[in-house]
């Protein structure tokens, strides 16, 4: 015999084992099934969903700042600018 036929057989071999291990399966599996009787599905229950309400936020208006505040944020944006010209 040579190699390539032995081969063969040896593939056909496994095929067939593989081929009668599946259906001895599905012997044992349905077997199982009709011992066990019709499956009784159970009903599913729906759950109710509760519905959130949207709670409105009220608007805060923005404020101008003051003449007073103003000053001060010009005074620091002038300070920042210098402070950054001197570190050459």
């Amino acid at each position: 015999m040579s190699h390539a036929s032995m081969l063969k057989a040896r593939r056909q071999h496994q095929k067939n084992k593989k081929l009668l291990e599946s259906a001895a399966k599905q012997a044992k599996r349905q077997a199982k099934q009709a011992l066990a009787g019709p499956a009784v599905k159970k009903e599913k229950v729906k759950k109710e969903r509760v519905k959130k309400e949207k709670v409105k936020t009220e608007r805060v208006k923005k404020v101008k700042p003051t003449k007073e505040e103003l000053g001060r944020q010009e005074a620091k944006k002038g300070s920042a600018g210098a402070g950054k010209k001197g570190g050459s």
